[in-house]
Parts: structure tokens; sequence; C-alpha cells
């Protein structure tokens, strides 16, 4: 049994037979929370299984270390990624896992009794969380609740979120570096661009392409039409959709007659079966994927719009839109825009220098698939 510092809220003293080299201190969240936590942290849940992307680059020899519970999302979500992982550290098969705290099926007694350091959340399940008393029913225990974010505001709080992730596990300083290498390969983009100031040609980004019939879910200002934007195109949905996520539906794609169109995608055969969906990710069969990213073009929603006449459809990794890896994207859909301004650019190679870097998994291609590969 092990005496965590978090005692000393309560009125206890340490005992002289369990030394301890933590430190008590106060982060600020993403949400602007100040949660006091006892760092490095020892053990934590995972409110989400894909929070390991930016754990994992945190920690090159073994991001679940310290890992006591984690959201039950990763495999169906990310399989290949999962496999991976599982294959080099195949005790991850025995962690606990949970249910959302958004769907109501987040277990907190099973979460108390683990007795986490920590529990670290994403800022989009904030309203379920207070809703429940989560924070207030932890608190009492002493386990703090930490809000990160990857996925409503990632061009807004990748950098905070990561620098949160260093202060909890004691890696501020690999935080750092992590930060430096995104912004630097975000740079690749942004320089030439404000250089060369380019027309930007109108995209329509549709998520999760093929994963329903109905069509279309696309992103506002921000996420993947952020990374639009940066990449030097003009984001469809902008004016359409509000916030982050929303619908735009086939009129109003065929009355913008987009440019450009990109889908993102994954393998997601454990929420829909033989689906429709552009199975890229990693180490991703691009042949097949590009065959289904095809048929996706036959749909009415895009019948007769310029991309599809000129060949410039697209997908992507849909997981780029939940992990700091996002500038991987970027670089990408710079190329897929202004392929003449980027022939020297290479997402590929960045990807694979994120992994010798940072990530404890060998690089695989499989992420990006187009209409104009041979």
């Amino acid at each position: 049994m092990t005496l965590r510092v978090a005692a000393v809220s309560v009125g206890m003293l340490m005992s002289a037979a369990w030394p301890t080299l933590a430190d008590t201190i106060t982060l600020k969240d993403v949400t602007g929370r100040d949660v006091k936590v006892d760092v490095p942290v020892k053990h934590i849940i995972l409110g989400e299984g894909r929070q390991i992307y930016f754990l994992a680059a945190l920690d090159k020899t073994n991001p679940f270390e310290h890992v006591v519970g984690w959201r039950d999302d990763l495999p169906k979500a990310d399989p290949e990624t999962y496999d991976a992982y599982l294959a080099k550290y195949p005790e991850i098969a025995k962690l606990p896992t949970f249910g959302g705290m958004k769907d109501g099926t987040f277990d907190i007694e099973q979460a108390v009794a683990l007795k986490p350091d920590v529990i670290l959340m994403n800022v989009d399940a904030k309203t379920a969380t207070e809703e429940a008393g989560y924070i207030e029913k932890l608190g009492k225990v002493g386990i703090p609740l930490v809000y990160v974010d990857f996925r409503e505001k990632p061009m807004e709080n990748t950098e905070p979120s990561m620098r949160i992730m260093g202060q909890l596990m004691g890696k501020e300083q690999v935080a750092e570096d992590f930060i430096s290498f995104r912004a630097d390969s975000i740079k690749r983009v942004t320089d030439v661009l404000a250089k060369e100031n380019p027309p930007k040609p109108v995209v329509f980004v549709e998520r999760a392409g093929g994963y329903s019939d109905d069509c279309c879910m696309s992103f506002g200002n921000e996420n993947f039409g952020k990374m639009v934007e940066i990449a030097g195109g003009s984001n469809m949905a902008k004016g359409i959709i509000p916030g982050t996520f929303g619908t735009v539906n086939p009129e109003q794609i065929i009355a913008s007659n987009p440019d450009q169109i990109i889908v993102t995608g994954g393998m997601w055969d454990a929420y829909v079966p033989g689906g429709k969906w552009v199975g890229v990710g990693y180490g991703a069969d691009l042949k097949e994927a590009r065959r289904k990213l095809e048929g996706l073009t036959e749909r009415p929603a895009f019948t007769g719009v310029k991309a599809v006449k000129d060949g410039n459809v697209h997908a992507i990794w849909h997981q780029f839109y939940n992990n700091p890896y996002q500038f991987v994207a970027i670089q990408e859909i710079a190329k897929w825009l202004h392929p003449d301004l980027f022939q020297d650019l290479d997402p590929e190679a960045t990807f694979k220098e994120l992994h010798t870097r940072f990530l404890p998994l060998d690089y695989k291609p499989g992420y990006f698939v187009s209409l104009k590969d041979n």
C-alpha cells in the first residue's frame, strides 16, 4: 500500500516509514481551474484511452507505467494503434477500463478504488462531470481531476495541455521539446504562406465520411477547420457551423462548389462493421483506402463539384483531430492545397521524426491517401 501526499490535505502527517519525493503544486487546467496535485504522479486514470497519444509523447520508454485505468475507446476508435501498443506492452490488456463521462457510464466507485493521484479528463466531458458532481465527490477522498483539451480548441489548447501533462508527469523539459518541434513544424507551412500569399482554395472537410449514410458532418472554425485555414485554405463550413463540430447539408456543398475535399477516416469495424468509412491510420492498406475514398465521391452531395472533377479529394487520419500530432496534418493539407509551394515538404518524414524522437512505436505509413496518388 502507498501513502499519498494528498492525505496531508485532510490533516494526516506523513510517516517517516514512507519517504516521498512528491511536491504539492497548484496548476491551472485548460478551464482555468486551480488544482492541487502531488507531482510527479505515480497513478493516473485516463478519462479517454486516446489520451495515450500525448502521454506517450512524454514517456518514450513506457507511457503506461503509471496508468491504473483508462476509458475503453482506443481499441474501437484506433485499433491499429492499440494493437501496436498491446504488442509492445502486453500488460495493458489487464488495465481496468471505464465507460465515458458524457454517456454516463463512468464508474466513480471503481475509479476511487484504484487510488489514482489524478484523473485526467477532456474538456468536452466538463458539463457531464459537473452535473454528476464528480469533482466534489472525488475531492472528498483527495483525488484531483484535471481538464486538458486536444479536440474542442486544439490549436489554442495543445500547448497548455502538453505543459499540464509535463507538470503532472515530471516531464516538463520533454513537453517543451515537443512544443518546440510542433511549432517549428507548423512554421514550415506558415512562413511560406506568409511570403507567397497564394489564393486560398475552398475546402470542404467531411468528418468521418462514410461512417453513416447521413451527410455531412464537418468542422467550424476549429480543429480540422482551423488546420485548413493554417494550411492556406478557406474552410467551407466556417460560416455555417458556429462551434467546433456540426453538420452541413448536401445542397450547401454543391452550392459552395469546393476546390478541395478532405475526408477524415479510420478503421471503424468495431463501430460500423463493413462501413464505407476510409480506413487510414497506422500501417493501413492505402490501396483499399483509396478505393473506398473514390466510392464516397459518388454520393449526391459531391455531384458535379469542382474537387471531384479535378481529382482533388483526399483522406486523412481522423484521430489527428484529437491529439497533439495535428501539425503533421497541417503539413499534409498544405501539400494538397498548394503542391507547387510545398514540393520539398515531407509530412511523412515529419511524422517519422516525431516517432523517432518522442514516441515508443516505430513509424508505419498509412495516414493519408489522395485520388491524386498514382
